[in-house]
Order: structure tokens, then C-alpha cells, then sequence
């Protein structure tokens, strides 16, 4: 039998199923291949009595890639009964190939995720080609999802409820030693071409033998490993378990919750049951806004990014070789340590070569870590710091394919390193050289002024700490061509982080939102609104920090100091600049207060040496007013809509080319709450009119931060995703 998702064989006994969705380069979990799987299940009921045992294979480079996440997109709160009675007709699909009493064999050409690894599971016996870049598990949890086609259920049951919960809660991933070490994975083979005859000879020894032909949850003598829910020391841990992990998610990501839920009801019932709770879960989870929100992101959004939808097409691929880094202060050195890992050849400039010795010894610092936690060999360690050439020569950079500045924020120190680094860059027949700055704020066409080729002078913008921060901005300048973008995009995926490219502005993208962000905070505090309310409503909103914590760590001074900077830019062009009440706030704690950050020993927070920080006890005498009124949700709701009006903003102006830009660089660049799905998406995700009408109300109440003109209204709505 052939039908479009799915191949039946019948050949001596063993049916093959082999999974091949035409038209697709991997196998999902679509509305044909449920129909299919109909089809093959009541086949393999047909031939039960010719059956000696059954094999699942794949026809794709990897075994199966999971559930059709397009479908979910499409999904409301009204598709419950529909989304539920599809998750249990693919489960009772795979519950009848499972139960016909013959031995099914799982064959693991490769990868297996999500519903992919629930379709592994089917298998009584699972072979899997130990190959260390095959990942298995149940990631479901990063996309608002949690496991519906019996992974809760059945890893709980054979790993038992302490020992499963990293693969279910957490979303660890494991290749194929640590499967074949936990239990779900049987045997290892070398190559693909191993499985079927690995499979053919399980089958064969299993005949006659009923418990190879059994699933241990299906077993009479079946016991959970550790203990069920009635155990004491189980009930002990589960009972502070919601806590901790209410203490997590803050209420705000439903799906760990539900997959708890799941685990612990499942573990107190039969395997029948336990099915169908999760199936539940699954169902009310997949038609709610966080998971579509989640998908879009981390899902589609995230492929695009990777598979570079905003890469210039037609450019040839770029590698870097050797790429010099002016300036070996906190930015400089976190670049170097990046591209050292890489396998990038580096050289690290600064003013003295001390400074640039400086700066090599972060990835020093960095690196030792992981050697004394035995994760990294002494002689790798070596052989990355061996790639760093600290220098404080300009005549070392000869030959470098990238030069990067990431010197202080001021436009004559950029212009005069510029000038001196660029002519080093490589020039040969073949290849071209490029040059970038890491600026924060700082408009590329303005520092491209200082090149002698502002068509191959672009902005690299990484985030600190730059080792951890996965995004880095591209910004396109007015002259910069396609090529120096597709490089620079090239360079950035290189360095195995994710790129997004915008155009060029003052603070570009991510640092114009972030700025709304935080003086949205301080403006609040000059209201009089309290600072721990402020500080604990933008928690309870998502982000991973109050704005005026952030702004602590990024320095106050240098908020006053890039103010300066832009009032400075304004009246060269015959404009004024009216600060914002937030960066009023700001200047007059710098500049009365002598508050300079939390580098400088306090900003709007005190930190104690050898104690715990706390919000500079002034702060309540200066600025609040106790005859002021607020309300929780208007103080959540100023935080973030006052992000995504001026992302909107970025998409009307053209600063933002794409949605996917605008909420990958939200998450990941500026910390807007994840269960958003990023900035854009907490406006599609609510729907457009209902957000225009708070904002209208906001903007009444607080200010035209949050007012929408016609053209933003429009560039949202032509910018929607369509799924």
C-alpha cells in the first residue's frame, strides 16, 4: 500500500511502514499522513495473522520531524473538540500498531523531535544510527506546546516522574549514547544501512517471546521506577513542585503547568487514561494565543532567520578567515573570545599592547572555566588562544577579510580608527575586505563618512555580554551594498549567533525600543509612582528585569551621554531635541546626584559590597508622591505597549523590513516576554483593532509615546502573517 505521507510492505512475515510525505523534505504529522495513518493501522489489523513483526522507517534524512505547526497557527478556542479528537486518533492509531501482540521495531536514521520522537516511541525496541549530531527528545515546552501523542505519558513511565521530568518540563534534548544510557533507545548501529538487519534479527529472536512483543507500562509486573504520586517522598517533592515552577514561568507559560499536570494526574491512573488527560492538556493548550504566539516565533520566525530570508539572495557565501577587532575593552574582548571559538583568526588592537593582552584574557578567563569543569581540553584551549593576536599595531590587521570597531561611543574617536584600520583590509583580485562598527546608537551613514568605501562599511551591532547574548544587528547604511550585508550576515551565523537586519536610524532597532523601555520606567518614577512597582510590575509583565535595573547596568552616564550626543546631531541639522520626562529623570540623578550606574558604585539602586543590591532608599524621599494613583495593569501595560508602538513605528518607518526581524530581535536583543511571541506578535497575536484601541487609551492618559498615526496602523496591517 502507497499512499501519499506513508509506504506499507508486507514481505516473510514483517510489515514495513516507512514514512515519506511527498513533497516534503521531512515527515510531519499533517492532516494527509492522520489520514493515512488510518489507513495503515487498519491494515496492519487486516494482516495480523501473517505478522511476525513490524518495522518503522523513514524514507528522509531524518526518522520524523513532529506535528504540523501550521495547523495549530490556524487554531481557536472553538477547534478544542476537533484539535482533541485528532490527538486521539493518532493515538489510537498508534495504539493499535503497538498492541497487535508482535514485536515493533524503531529504526533512527536520524533526527526525532517533538511528535517525531512519539512516533519512535510506537516501537517496542528502538535501533538508532549513533551518529553524535542526531537529537532526539520532546521540545514542545519552548513552543508553548507540551508532548500530546504520549510522550508524557510513556517517558514518565519508563523513566518514572523524578527522572523524566528534564526531558519533559526542560526540553533537554539527547542524542543517541545518552538514549541508549536512560533506556529509551535499545541498540546503537554505525550507519543507516545497520538498522534493517538489526531490526530483522530482533524480531526474529523476539518470536515466541510475548514480553518483546509488550511495552513495560503494558506488563503485569509493571512498577514505575521511583514510585508513584502515593509514594511519601515523591508526594514531599511534588508538593512544592507547582511553586517552583509558578516561581518561573511568574503564570505567564501555561504549558509547563499543564505538562506537570499531565505527569503527575497520568501516574495516578491506568495507561488509557493517563492518554487521554494529556490529550486534553495538549488540546487546550494548542487553540490558546501563548502557543501560537510561541510557534510563530520560535518556530517560523526562527527558520527564517536561520535559512536567511533577510540575506541579500544571489551573493556567494562567505567565511571568515581572520577578522580584526579595534578595541579590547568589555565589547572587543567578547568578540574576540567569539570569533576565537569559532576557529577565527583575530587580531585584538587597543591603544597599548597591555590593553590588548587585557582583553585576550577574557577568553582566557572564559575558556579556563570549562577546562576545570573538564568540558574543554587544555590543548583546545591553547589552540583558541593561539587564534587571538593582541597588538596594538595597525599593521597587524594587514589582511584581515573584516575589520570590526567596537571603540568608546563618540564619532571622531570611530572616525579616526576608521581611517587607520581600513587601508589594512585585504584587497585582492578575488576578495574585497568590509569594515563594520559595533555602535550601539550611532547612525551608520554618519560613521561611513570616515570610510573610504561606505559601500562595504556596515553595522555589527552585538549585545553584552557579548558570549552569552545569542542576536547581533546588521544595519544597512545608506551606501552599504547587498554583498557587505549577505557577508556580515554570513560572519554572524559563522559565529553560530542570529542575525537580524534593519536599516539605518538613530538606535536603529533594538536600541531605540529598549530606550522606550527604560525611560518608560524612569518617567513612571518622576510620576511618582513608586520604584518597587515599577521595578516588580515589568517582572510580572515578562521581562527579565525592571527598567530601572536595566538602566543601572547599562550606565546612566551614558544615557546622558548619548542624550548629549543627540541634542548635539539635532542642532547641527537646525533642530532642538526635547528630551523625554524619562531621560530628564535620568540627566537630573547624574548630574545632581552624581548616580552614575551600577559600574560606578549606584545608580537607582545601592550596591553594597559582599551584600545583596536594593533600590537606593533617596529614590522614595525624591520622587514619590503619595496622593498618586496607579493602577498594575496600566503599569505592565506602559512597558510593553510602549515597546511595540515603537516597533510598529520601526515597520512604518522602514527601519524594520520584516516581522520576523522585529520579534526575534525583541526576544532575544531587548528581553520582551517570550510567551509574546516578541513585539510584533503581541499585536497580531491580540489582534490589530483591539490593539489600536489600547493604545488609544494609553496614549489619552499618558502621552503620545503610545499614539498610532494612520501609517503605522497600515504597515501593520500589511505586514501580517498569513499561515
Amino acid at each position: 500500500m502507497i499512499t501519499p505521507t506513508i509506504r506499507y510492505d508486507l514481505a516473510n512475515g514483517i510489515a514495513t511502514i516507512t514514512f515519506d510525505e511527498q513533497g516534503s523534505p521531512v515527515n510531519t504529522m499533517c492532516l494527509q499522513w492522520q489520514d493515512d495513518l488510518d489507513a495503515i493501522a487498519a491494515q496492519v489489523v487486516k494482516d495480523r495473522a501473517q505478522l511476525k513483526g513490524i518495522v518503522l522507517a523513514s524514507a528522509k534524512s531524518t526518522f520524523f520531524a513532529g506535528a504540523d505547526l501550521k495547523g495549530v497557527m490556524r487554531s481557536t478556542e472553538a477547534d478544542g473538540p476537533r484539535v482533541f479528537a485528532e490527538i486521539e486518533r493518532i493515538k489510537r492509531n498508534f495504539r493499535t500498531i503497538e498492541t497487535q501482540g508482535v514485536p515493533v521495531v524503531s529504526c533512527l536514521n536520524g533526527a526525532a523531535l517533538g511528535g517525531g520522537w512519539e512516533v519512535a516511541l510506537v516501537g517496542h525496541h528502538r535501533i538508532a544510527v549513533n551518529n553524535p549530531k542526531v537529537q532526539f527528545g520532546l521540545p514542545e515546552i519552548t513552543l508553548g506546546l507540551i508532548p500530546g501523542g504520549g510522550g508524557i505519558t510513556k517517558m514518565t513511565r519508563v523513566l518514572g516522574l523524578m527522572a523524566a521530568q528534564p526531558y519533559i518540563l526542560e526540553s533537554k534534548l539527547f542524542g543517541p549514547e545518552e538514549a541508549l544510557k536512560i533506556g529509551v533507545v535499545h541498540e546503537l548501529v554505525a550507519t543507516p544501512e545497520e538498522l534493517m538487519p538489526k531490526a530483522l534479527a530482533f524480531i526474529e529472536a523476539a518470536q515466541g517471546k510475548p514480553e518483546a512483543a509488550q511495552h513495560v507500562w503494558d506488563r503485569k509486573d509493571y512498577k514505575m521506577p521511583g514510585g508513584t504520586p502515593s509514594n511519601p517522598k515523591i508526594a514531599g517533592i511534588l508538593s512544592v513542585a507547582p511553586a517552583v515552577l509558578k516561581q518561573k514561568t511568574r503564570g505567564l507559560y501555561p504549558a509547563p503547568e499543564a505538562a506537570l499536570a499531565a505527569m503527575v494526574e497520568g501516574a495516578m491512573v491506568d495507561f488509557d487514561t493517563a492518554m487521554r488527560v494529556e490529550s486534553r492538556y495538549l488540546a487546550g493548550l494548542m487553540t490558546g494565543g501563548v502557543a501560537r504566539n510561541m510557534i510563530n516565533t520560535f518556530f517560523f520566525n526562527m527558520n527564517a532567520i536561520k535559512g536567511g530570508q533577510s540575506r541579500p539572495k544571489d551573493v556567494p557565501r562567505y567565511q571568515p578567515k581572520k577578522v580584526g577587532v579595534l578595541g579590547a575593552g568589555m565589547m572587543g574582548s567578547g568578540i574576540a573570545y567569539s570569533q576565537a571559538t569559532k576557529g577565527i583568526a583575530t587580531v585584538l588592537k587597543d591603544v597599548s599592547v597591555e590593553a590588548a593582552e587585557k582583553g585576550k584574557s577574557y577568553t582566557t578567563k572564559l575558556t579556563q572555566k570549562r577546562v576545570d569543569k573538564g568540558q574543554m581540553s587544555a590543548e583546545k584551549q591553547q589552540s583558541i588562544l593561539n587564534l587571538i593576536t593582541p597588538t596594538a599595531s595597525a599593521a597587524d590587521l594587514q589582511g584581515c577579510d573584516l575589520i570590526i570597531e567596537a571603540v568608546f561611543e563618540q564619532r571622531e574617536l570611530k572616525a579616526m580608527v576608521t581611517k587607520e584600520a581600513e587601508p589594512m583590509l585585504a584587497q585582492t583580485p578575488e576578495f574585497s575586505g568590509f569594515f563594520a562598527s559595533n555602535t550601539s546608537t550611532l547612525p551608520i551613514s554618519g560613521l561611513a563618512q570616515a570610510s573610504a568605501k561606505p559601500a562595504k562599511f556596515v553595522g555589527i551591532h552585538f549585545f553584552s555580554p557579548v558570549d552569552k547574548m545569542k542576536l547581533v544587528e546588521i544595519i544597512r547604511g545608506k551606501q552599504t551594498d547587498d554583498e557587505t550585508i549577505a557577508r556580515a550576515y554570513d560572519y554572524v551565523q559563522a559565529l553560530g549567533k542570529l542575525p537580524i537586519v534593519v536599516n539605518d536610524s538613530r538606535g536603529f532597532y533594538t536600541s531605540r525600543t529598549f530606550g522606550t523601555f527604560v525611560m518608560e520606567g524612569a518617567a513612571m518614577l518622576g510620576e511618582g509612582i513608586p520604584a518597587p512597582v515599577i521595578e516588580n510590575a515589568a517582572m510580572q509583565a515578562g521581562m527579565p528585569v525592571g527598567p530601572l535595573a536595566v538602566l543601572d547596568e547599562t550606565a546612566l552616564s551614558l544615557s546622558v551621554h548619548v542624550l548629549a550626543q543627540t541634542r548635539i546631531d539635532f542642532q547641527k541639522e537646525g533642530k532642538q531635541y526635547v528630551a523625554t520626562p524619562g531621560e530628564t529623570l535620568v540627566e537630573h540623578l547624574v548630574k545632581r546626584h552624581q548616580r552614575y550606574g551600577r559600574a560606578s558604585g549606584g545608580g537607582f539602586y545601592d550596591y553594597p559590597e559582599g551584600g545583596k543590591k536594593h533600590l537606593w532608599p533617596e529614590l522614595k524621599t525624591l520622587f514619590e508622591k503619595p496622593g498618586v494613583e496607579w493602577e498594575l495593569l496600566d503599569i505592565k501595560d506602559r512597558l510593553l505597549y510602549r515597546q511595540a508602538v515603537e516597533t510598529a513605528r520601526c515597520l512604518a518607518e522602514g527601519v524594520l523590513t520584516s516581522v520576523h526581524d522585529g520579534n526575534i530581535g525583541s526576544i532575544f536583543g531587548i528581553g520582551f516576554p517570550a510567551w509574546t511571541g516578541g513585539a510584533l506578535q503581541f499585536i497580531y497575536g491580540q489582534g490589530i483593532e483591539v490593539f489600536e484601541q489600547r493604545c488609544t487609551e494609553l496614549a489619552r492618559k499618558y502621552g503620545s509615546g503610545f499614539a498610532l498615526n494612520s501609517a503605522v496602523s497600515s504597515a501593520l496591517r500589511q505586514h501580517q502573517p498569513q499561515y
